[in-house]
């Protein structure tokens, strides 16, 4: 979400008495690549760009075919295929050894329904988005690059003449899996397509419990990476950069208030315990997938003694999304180190990764698209 914030600033900034623009996305991808589905470029005709498609192999001739799109003012998809490690081929100096396509669609700041004013229009709301685009076709009509959000299935089910049921069965596929996903359909005439079911998911919701200095650290890092941070704690003892770069500020008797949802992390770092026990019994029965409770595991096992004790039965221990210590194992010392192995902790918690050592996983790094 934070390089869609950024292509979205490049949009507004965007002279267009003097520019034209397209937006390049990664709409397929086979065996290894940097990117995956989703990954976008911004790109200007007078050769500024915002975003990107890989680790920066693709770049410079993405630049290229984007400025082919907005002359042409067409939609077009171009394949950049490494997988036979050819010397000729671009993106072979990084060692990608995969093969991905990306849809290059040029920009009309008139039209209001256009590809960025769409991402302007969900990136700032807390729900998972499916956005649908039709990657090809066997109709003589040059359909590529036409997207629908899922609130206008209907008007793809009437242009392809596909029954708005098959739509709706790919997108419930794709959010059952949580990857975007392409799939073929074909129509009553015999007529194929390749559709792209997008997901968009919203950046990440991290509240954090606590006013000491390693709130500071773990806020800066968070907000590195993009996400939307709530800071509950004695807030006169909270730094004015936290005040700049938090969603939300507050005192601790209004964490409990805040919302949470599938995206939503929750960091008690109050550094003391009847604090954190409080707040802990108020966010352990919600829907969230992450709950990090920095401390030793005694800790947590004092909490859990204390709940048998008023004869609440909270099995602390074995509760999926308590993270008691938080953090990844990775020997973290410092604050910023500390901040580090939780909030990459998060990230793996919340992609379903079990945060081991890349070398240690079977098959490859990402799960096919």
């Amino acid at each position: 979400m934070k390089e869609i914030e950024k292509i979205i600033k490049a949009y507004e900034a965007t002279d267009w008495t003097m520019e034209r623009a397209a937006l390049g996305t990664v709409v397929k991808v086979e065996e290894s690549s940097y990117r995956r589905i989703g990954a976008r470029m911004y790109v200007s005709s007078i050769g500024n760009w915002t975003g990107g498609i890989s680790g920066g192999c693709l770049e410079g001739d993405a630049l290229k075919r984007a400025q082919i799109a907005i002359n042409k003012n067409e939609s077009s998809i171009v394949v950049y295929d490494t997988m036979d490690d050819d010397s000729h081929q671009i993106g072979v100096g990084l060692g990608c050894n995969g093969r991905i396509e990306v849809m290059f669609t040029p920009i009309n700041p008139e039209d209001k329904s256009n590809p960025v004013e769409f991402l302007k229009s969900i990136v700032s709301t807390r729900e998972t988005h499916a956005l649908l685009q039709i990657l090809n076709s066997s109709t003589s009509e040059n359909l590529v690059g036409r997207f629908f959000p899922q609130a206008k299935i209907g008007d793809l089910s009437n242009l392809i003449g596909v029954q708005k049921a098959t739509i709706e069965n790919a997108i419930l596929e794709a959010r059952r899996k949580r990857k975007s996903r392409t799939f073929q359909i074909k129509n009553e005439s015999g007529k194929e397509f390749e559709i792209l079911v997008e997901l968009i998911h919203p950046k990440i919701k991290v509240i954090c419990i606590g006013d000491n200095y390693d709130v500071n650290a773990f806020v800066s890092i968070v907000h590195e990476l993009g996400w939307e941070i709530h800071v509950c704690g004695k807030t006169r003892k909270l730094s004015r950069d936290i005040f700049q770069i938090s969603k939300s500020v507050s005192e601790l008797d209004g964490a409990g208030e805040l919302p949470v949802d599938e995206h939503t992390a929750v960091i008690l770092m109050s550094h003391d315990y009847k604090t954190d026990f409080n707040l802990l019994q108020v966010f352990i029965n919600k829907d969230l997938p992450y709950i990090g409770l920095l401390g030793p595991r005694k800790r947590m096992l004092k909490m859990q003694a204390e709940l048998e004790e008023d004869g609440h039965h909270i099995d602390l221990e074995n509760r999926l999304n308590l993270h008691a210590p938080v953090g990844l194992d990775i020997g973290a010392e410092s604050p910023e180190e500390i901040a580090l192995s939780i909030a990459a902790e998060v990230v793996a918690t919340i992609r379903g990764r079990d945060g081991r050592g890349l070398r240690k996983r079977q098959g490859p790094i990402h799960e096919r698209d």
